[in-house]
């Protein structure tokens, strides 16, 4: 039973833990190279890897996803879809199409400059999976140091608000437990004065 109490809280934690991995933000230093419309079936398997519509728009199995194409310091490719998030990621973007333009900004940037693109999600080439980018901001270079304090607090808070509830429940645990044990004790002396009180009672007899 250890074994399978273990291998249940393993499965939990992986699970809670890809959850936040892919809805936390994340941030690359590119430069972005060119920006385009692609025309994606979200029928398949991999489409609740994709944002619902734009606001406004219908849902329909296949719609129109603008991406945005970028290299980073390595030249190592990076390509992002840019959708509308609405309330759940809670990002709370509905820009994507002023996204879109800044990215095209920046392509046609003579100095090519250098870009933080804040995103959520992962990027798997053999399953067509692509990050979706919330925002685009201008940074110095491509060695420029970014704390993510967001994800830092946040985690912070989780930590403690699981600590906070952890305890609590042992506490709680560990009351009906005494409380229990406490009953048990009664009974058992309440069965032994009765058993007294009958066995005094037959040698009255």
């Amino acid at each position: 039973m250890r074994f399978v109490k273990y291998a249940l809280l393993l499965i939990v934690v992986l699970i809670a833990g890809g959850f936040l991995h892919y809805n936390l933000p994340d941030r690359d230093i590119v430069r972005i190279t060119g920006t385009e419309v692609i025309r994606v079936d979200t029928s398949g398997w991999n489409g609740a890897f994709y944002a619902g519509p734009d606001g406004g728009n219908a849902v329909a199995d296949s719609r129109d996803v603008r991406f945005i194409n970028a290299v980073d310091e390595n030249r190592n490719a990076r390509v992002y879809r840019n959708q509308d998030t609405g309330f759940w990621p809670p990002y709370f973007k509905f820009d994507s199409g002023n996204l879109q333009a800044e990215a095209n900004d920046y392509d046609s940037d003579v100095d090519q400059e250098w870009v933080a693109v804040r995103h959520y999600g992962w990027r798997f080439e053999w399953l067509s999976i692509y990050p979706n980018a919330v925002s685009i901001r201008p940074v110095e270079g491509p060695d420029v140091t970014l704390i993510p304090w967001f994800n830092i607090i946040f985690l912070t808070l989780l930590a403690g608000t699981i600590w906070a509830i952890t305890v609590r429940v042992m506490r709680w645990r560990r009351r009906v437990a005494e409380d229990i044990g406490e009953a048990w004790e009664d009974a058992g002396d309440h069965f032994a004065e009765r058993r007294r009180g009958i066995r005094d009672w037959f040698r009255g007899r």
